[in-house]
């Protein structure tokens, strides 16, 4: 299932990327040959995966710069960022590399400095393109690799004639070239450290059979260039970091990659295919019993003398002898117990995917004894989203200091440090509007909360607040007014 250049030790992630792949296209029984022909899947892991992405992500991202209360230089910083994000549609590309993330376990974002647009730009890649080449001897998951492949292959066009090729794309820290030193924008001691771009390409038939996307030759080359006509064979990016991001699913401790949602559950995903399938198979001889006939002359084939078959019709008659006899197979019991089979692995799978019921939708709010029961059964999500987001805590603030700092690189922010910026997940559980109101008020005339932490209750709650920092600066102008 891996082509030859892909290293050994990737070769089982690519093929598990693949299975779970077909699962959520509701093509898993495509691996099973001749034997899943007939299998019956319904998009029940798509629904996993894409309830856990609603809940992962909330209602709402935003972009908080740290200190934007304060000052007006970090409110523009602040408002500089929200409108790259907006431009870029990080929430879009975010929803396509989360989802990535849940189906898969690691999702990949990648920046670069667009002289055109004049702003960084933001892709996202499938991270079966992504080989990272750790430092020697890392066991730390929080390792960052100094050089990394983005490789893929692009099938031969016969109607063309071109051969099939292996791209690869390599970012690599390295000591600068002539030996010097250089001092960047964001930092205050001269550096001997940048990144180098390499964008090149070789035919299949040519690869180094060598099962390493490390050691393929340059000698066989083929070297892309850029917009501005750059050949893309070691360029130096005047950056002292690679421009990637890499997000696993969960924490994982000395694991680099993170696990999938779906990985937990993929016997159960198995046993319920088989469930539908033999629940299908039970409902057809249901709806439409085998009927056994005796006493009766039935028409025959004249060439050959055979009895011809008889199907069943609305409104057909068939005349008996004096002891003739019409008797039918009742299957509703067998079609009874294997529904009921099938809702039994349904709550065994929101049990294991930590998904309630009323989330999968397969319980009717009106079945819910109470509120506080409902709010119980949130429990197993609410820890589930928490150990989510910790696992990417550090990851897209790393993404925003990447940005401001190609900012700088373009010259459009200034030299210095920049402030810590962060994307704030809303809520993704039900919440009583009307009581986070009533808390936030009296916390706030009590003078045990202040007026920032009452409005960000407010933004959790789901209050339509589209700036905090704003929100809280009208308050204070109404109370200085009311005054």
């Amino acid at each position: 299932m891996a082509p030859s250049w892909v290293p050994e030790a990737d070769r089982r992630r690519l093929a598990a990327y693949t299975v779970l792949g077909a699962y959520d296209t509701n093509q898993a029984a495509a691996l099973l040959n001749a034997d899943g022909d007939d299998r019956r899947e319904y998009g029940d892991a798509s629904l996993i995966v894409d309830q856990t992405l609603s809940h992962l992500l909330g209602e709402t991202q935003q972009i908080v710069v740290e200190g934007a209360e304060d000052g007006t230089a970090v409110k523009e910083r602040e408002a500089l960022l929200r409108d790259w994000a907006q431009t870029e549609h990080l929430r879009m590309r975010m929803q396509h590399a989360e989802r990535t993330a849940v189906l898969l376990g690691d999702t990949v974002y990648l920046l670069a400095w667009s002289r055109a647009k004049g702003r960084p730009v933001l892709r996202t890649f499938d991270p079966g393109f992504y080989f990272p080449v750790m430092p020697e001897g890392a066991l730390d998951a929080d390792a960052y690799p100094d050089r990394v492949h983005l490789a893929w292959e692009v099938p031969a066009d016969p109607s063309t004639g071109r051969k099939g090729t292996l791209r690869r794309v390599t970012y690599e820290l390295g000591p600068i070239d002539d030996g010097g030193r250089r001092l960047y924008p964001w930092s205050r001691e001269p550096s001997d450290i940048t990144c180098y771009l390499t964008d090149a390409e070789w035919d299949l038939d040519q690869v180094d059979r060598v099962g390493d996307i490390d050691a393929l030759s340059p000698a066989r080359a083929r070297f892309r260039s850029n917009a501005d006509g750059e050949v893309l064979n070691r360029l130096d990016l005047q950056l002292d970091f690679i421009p990637l991001v890499h997000v696993p699913n969960t924490v994982k401790g000395a694991e680099h990659y993170g696990q999938s949602s779906l990985l937990s559950v993929a016997q159960l995903l198995d046993d319920l295919a088989a469930a539908d399938t033999d629940s299908q198979r039970a409902s057809a001889t249901t709806g439409s019993p085998i009927i056994g006939l005796s006493g009766t002359r039935l028409p025959v084939d004249r060439r050959t003398g055979n009895p011809m078959p008889v199907e069943v019709e609305p409104g057909m008659v068939w005349p008996l002898g004096d002891n003739g006899q019409l008797s039918t197979v009742d299957t509703s019991a067998q079609l009874a117990e294997l529904r009921a089979y099938v809702g039994t692995l349904r709550d065994r799978l929101s049990v294991v995917t930590r998904l309630p019921a009323s989330v999968l939708g397969t319980v009717s709010p009106s079945e819910v004894p109470s509120g506080y029961a409902l709010q119980l059964s949130f429990g197993p999500l609410d820890a589930m989203v928490r150990s989510m987001r910790l696992a990417r805590e550090a990851k897209y603030p790393l993404l925003l200091k990447m940005v401001q700092r190609l900012y700088q690189l373009g010259g459009v922010l200034p030299p210095g440090n920049n402030p810590r910026a962060s994307l704030a997940f809303g809520a993704y559980l039900p919440t009583d509007q009307t009581t986070a109101l009533d808390l936030a008020a009296r916390g706030v005339q009590a003078g045990v909360l202040s007026l920032e932490t009452a409005v960000r209750l407010l933004v959790e709650a789901g209050f339509p607040i589209q700036d905090a920092a704003l929100e809280v600066e009208r308050l204070r102008r109404s109370i200085a007014t009311a005054a």
